[in-house]
């Protein structure tokens, strides 16, 4: 199958996914308002738009993301990038039945960067951050916003693909978190936990969740005694949860 048809493929299917939305607002605008769209053309030529940059992304997502982050994952985990070039740890490696966690230490170290980049590239993060900075008249800055949010992504991202080395159960982590999170926000200033519990949604947007989605199931596919279904999700769920919690940490200024 060639680009365009893998195109072709991927408008259709973004159509279809999209009709509902078109439905419902064709409904109620005909039913409910009863009045005529304004710049009825204008906004068919948005729609036509939307349509052809889903279907682009998905191509690419499929193409280019997903295998990328799958493949670092593999490549990072690989008993022989693990030994280097030392031959004698490699043999060990071979013949070990459990696999020291600290030895993946470079799997954490590009976990927290690919966490920390892919938010701060995060479009809906960056509208988020203009809009606190703007009602609050520069109180909030733009930047430590998204740098804040950003460092709580790759916190997360990187305790996550710990416990898939380890193996450990997601549950643990995450009811310890938000009972973590919950006493916070008792002692938070009420200003910031809104927008706090806000930047836990906008970080698992379009730019970061396809990244790291392959990274934890290539990692959970690589690691020995590993489930791609058990521990290959979750990771996520971490990237939602920190934001939160570093957020209220970043010690704000009170807003009147």
């Amino acid at each position: 199958m060639n680009i365009f048809e893998i195109l072709g493929s991927a408008l259709s299917g973004t159509l279809l996914d999209i009709l509902p939305i078109i439905l419902v607002l064709g409904f109620f605008q005909a039913v409910a308002i009863r009045k005529a769209i304004p710049h009825l053309k204008q906004k068919l030529i948005g729609l036509g738009l939307v349509i052809l940059g889903l279907g682009i992304f998905i191509v690419g997502l499929e193409q280019c993301v997903f295998p990328i982050g799958t493949q670092m994952a593999q490549q990072l985990t690989e008993l022989t990038f693990l030994a280097g070039n030392d031959s004698a740890r490699l043999e060990a490696l071979q013949n070990s039945k459990h696999i020291e966690p600290g030895i993946y230490l470079w799997t954490y170290v590009v976990a927290f960067l690919i966490g920390f980049s892919t938010t701060l590239a995060e479009p809906a993060l960056i509208a988020v951050a203009y809009k606190a900075r703007d009602i609050t008249t520069g109180a909030i800055s733009a930047w430590g916003l998204r740098i804040s949010v950003a460092l709580g992504v790759a916190a997360g991202v990187t305790l996550g693909v710990y416990r898939i080395v380890m193996g450990n159960p997601l549950h643990y982590y995450i009811v310890a978190g938000y009972v973590f999170l919950l006493i916070q926000t008792c002692f938070a200033p009420k200003q910031i936990i809104p927008l706090a519990y806000d930047s836990g949604g906008v970080t698992t947007s379009t730019v970061t969740v396809p990244l790291i989605a392959a990274l934890g199931i290539g990692l959970a596919s690589s690691v020995p005694g590993r489930s791609p279904l058990i521990d290959g999700f979750g990771l996520i769920a971490f990237a939602s949860l920190f934001p939160m919690i570093t957020e209220k940490l970043a010690k704000r200024k009170e807003i009147e």
